[in-house]
């Protein structure tokens, strides 16, 4: 699979986010028609005395954040919320451990892992998050939906139902008098369906800005393509050995 590559326009874009004010210096040469991968750019960064990390910064801050997907709506309240974020590379193996202790620790929920393949996820009940394959890469996508507001909301809507057939027939037959006995069924029916809608926006924004920053922390792990080495780092003097607690 093809590195990313980024066009001249966006290597000058990166440059001018990546250092305040703008850092020119020798060494610095146009970007060629095919484009320069993202170690390229962090090799010209070095050159001209912009930090490697702040390259990458900048770089992500061009490609598009996590993807709101399409939420499951009832009578206009949000019990559904997804957010996606497409990779242009697989996940490693590591990367997709990291992402399930974030999951974990983020919704408080171990969860349960499975895999088909190149496909794998990791849910909790209605929470899920799906790793799948694309032409380009992969795309994560987290996804939940809160059915018991789902079945208060239908329940508190089927007595309303049941009230306003035998708020007709109380009027029909009985006149005005006889649609008194049915105003307890109508409160109880409302109470039902606002059990189920009240929690619902907090809920789903809550779930919401967990998914963003789940996916966003996802997009910075992820900004050093699969198998290179870390930057070695020199040992400090007071190091702790191997193995001992820190």
């Amino acid at each position: 699979m093809s590195e990313r590559r980024y066009t001249e326009e966006e290597v000058a874009e990166i440059f001018e986010r990546a250092s305040e004010p703008r850092t020119e210096g020798p060494g610095r040469s146009p970007a060629p028609a095919s484009g320069l991968t993202l170690p390229q750019l962090q090799e010209i960064g070095r050159e001209v005395g912009i930090a490697p990390e702040a390259v990458v910064d900048a770089a992500r801050s061009l490609e598009p954040s996590a993807e709101r997907a399409a939420g499951r709506r009832l009578l206009g309240f949000p019990i559904g919320v997804g957010r996606s974020l497409h990779l242009d590379r697989p996940l490693s193996e590591e990367e997709w451990e990291r992402l399930v202790v974030d999951l974990r620790e983020t919704f408080d929920a171990r969860g349960r892992i499975r895999s088909e393949g190149s496909f794998r996820e990791w849910s909790n009940g209605n929470l899920q998050a799906l790793v799948e394959p694309t032409p380009e890469g992969e795309r994560v996508r987290l996804r939940t939906f809160r059915e018991m507001s789902r079945n208060f909301m239908v329940g508190g809507l089927a007595m309303l139902g049941v009230s306003a057939a035998a708020l007709i027939a109380g009027l029909v037959s009985a006149g005005p008098g006889g649609a008194a006995h049915v105003v307890p069924l109508i409160v109880i029916g409302l109470g039902i369906l606002g059990v189920g809608a009240v929690p619902l926006p907090l809920w789903a924004r809550l779930r919401e800005r967990q998914m963003e920053e789940v996916l966003s922390r996802l997009r910075r792990t992820t900004s050093v393509p699969a198998g290179d080495p870390p930057e070695e780092l020199p040992p400090a003097a007071d190091a702790p050995a191997a193995g001992s607690p820190t």
